[in-house]
């Protein structure tokens, strides 16, 4: 094999290691991003709010429903 075509697999090589690393390095630090954002928090936080309101809507109908059949 020639030290052409030795070094020029060489150089792919590094050339992907130094892609891989790069691409992870920068996935970790969006990864960091994500879990100190307040999105997901804030998102939990609404969730519980709309599931609150729903149980209370529907006791709410199904007490007034319950009363106005009786009365």
């Amino acid at each position: 094999m020639s030290s052409a075509l030795i070094h020029d697999k060489l150089f792919i090589k590094t050339f992907w290691e130094q892609k891989i690393v790069s691409h992870n390095h920068m996935r970790e630090v969006e990864e960091d991003r994500m879990k100190k954002s307040a999105l997901t928090k804030l998102r939990d936080e609404w969730l519980l709010r709309l599931e609150t309101r729903t149980k209370h809507l529907k006791n709410f109908g199904d007490n007034h429903g319950a009363n106005s059949a009786t009365a």
